[in-house]
């Protein structure tokens, strides 16, 4: 069988670092083992009933049976534009607005593709989700990071950033509320990004995931409730998170019609859109009953709760996250992330996703999930209690 070789854009992908920590667990758990996972992002809650129930209907609709608009349908577009009057104050055109994506990572990829050509130049936060990489990679284009410091709260320090390398930049990604770090952004924050990108005409590609997911009663910032943003970027948004809907691919962007313009043409020439019953059960995540969000959101606060809580009995000194579903918790002295992270899943049969694996200055963390239940959480940590290392 002859082995065709591959292109030089398959081969500048980054390497997907996780897949070993994968083959481990798979390992450990065909031998027997009760393996605890905290190292994945995948909500382990069921998607809200009143959803599935939308799409059950939906799909009877021989009208959705035939190719769906290439932009998406018009319905799904003005629910999207309403979500973000209702949950933001914040209004958007939904016919130059908004692009139906097939789940938001789809978006952060395309964005590389339609604005940046071979050797250009993007600022990247490190630690930060890999997949940003990996379509600056096909693009053909540098990479700047941006260190995320425990000191800076997880943000970026631009006053650290070079002239040239500014100047130089044409795409500039943050996330926030933030993954792996789970650090959270102020509104103050976004105008200042919203200067620099003015300054340095930096279109701002804000991954808005873990968009509801606050604590403590913070309600997460949009970067579009800052004025000019609109100007220079978009914010793209998954319902994965929000709603349970990982499978189910489906999220959108938002903002600078430009941009909004040239990922449709891309998409124009990959896809046929989305399958239009799920287009009409995303309208109805948007805008039905939301309770199903509020529950979700209290579950995941009730479990950092317990699992911050029960870690500190232990005597590691953990500090509690703002919001998404993980935390991001310091490593003890003397282990590598991957040391320690090895360990725990070797010795306490926990998994959790070691600092590094995101970036450079993700070196001394680990990642772990909130996305199993309140007794697992709390018997996670008594496994690694049991350690003896604090």
């Amino acid at each position: 069988m002859k082995n065709f070789p591959v292109s030089d854009t398959l081969k500048r992908l980054p390497e997907q670092f996780f897949a070993n920590l994968v083959n481990k667990v798979q390992k450990l758990s065909s031998e027997g083992h009760d393996i605890i996972n905290l190292g994945q992002g995948n909500p382990d809650l069921p998607t809200p009933d009143h959803i599935v129930e939308e799409l059950k209907t939906a799909a009877d609709n021989p009208a959705y049976h035939k190719y769906s608009p290439f932009t998406g349908h018009p319905f799904l577009k003005e629910a999207v534009a309403n979500f973000y009057k209702r949950e933001y104050d914040v209004d958007i055109d939904p016919e130059t607005e908004v692009a139906i994506l097939f789940g938001a990572k789809t978006g952060l990829v395309e964005i590389s593709q339609c604005l940046l050509n071979q050797g250009d130049t993007a600022l990247l936060p490190d630690p930060g989700y890999p997949d940003y990489m990996s379509g600056i990679a096909m693009a053909n284009a540098n990479p700047v990071f941006m260190p995320l410091l425990e000191e800076n709260g997880f943000l970026p320090d631009y006053n650290e950033l070079h002239k040239a390398d500014l100047d130089a930049a044409k795409l500039l990604f943050l996330n926030y509320p933030n993954n792996p770090t789970a650090g959270t952004a102020t509104k103050q924050f976004f105008d200042e990004t919203i200067e620099l990108a003015k300054q340095h005409n930096i279109c701002v590609v804000h991954d808005f995931a873990y968009g509801a997911i606050g604590f403590d009663g913070h309600k997460p910032q949009s970067f579009m409730q800052s004025a000019g943003a609109k100007d220079i970027g978009v914010e793209m948004y998954t319902l994965s998170k929000t709603y349970n809907m990982a499978g189910w691919r489906v999220g959108f962007a938002v903002g600078n019609p430009s941009v909004i313009k040239s990922l449709n043409l891309i998409q124009d020439h990959l896809y046929v859109s989305l399958f239009g019953a799920v287009q009409q059960a995303a309208q109805e995540a948007l805008l039905g009953d939301q309770t199903a969000v509020e529950e979700l959101v209290a579950t995941y606060e009730k479990r950092r709760d317990v699992f911050i809580e029960k870690l500190r009995e232990i005597g590691w000194e953990v500090p509690a996250p703002k919001g998404t579903f993980f935390a991001w918790l310091p490593v003890p002295e003397g282990f590598t992330s991957e040391q320690f992270a090895d360990l725990l899943l070797e010795k306490a049969h926990v998994v959790v996703a070691p600092g590094n694996g995101f970036g450079e200055s993700g070196e001394g963390f680990v990642r772990a999930g909130l996305l199993a239940s309140e007794k697992r959480l709390a018997e996670a940590a008594a496994r690694i209690g049991k350690l003896g290392i604090f």
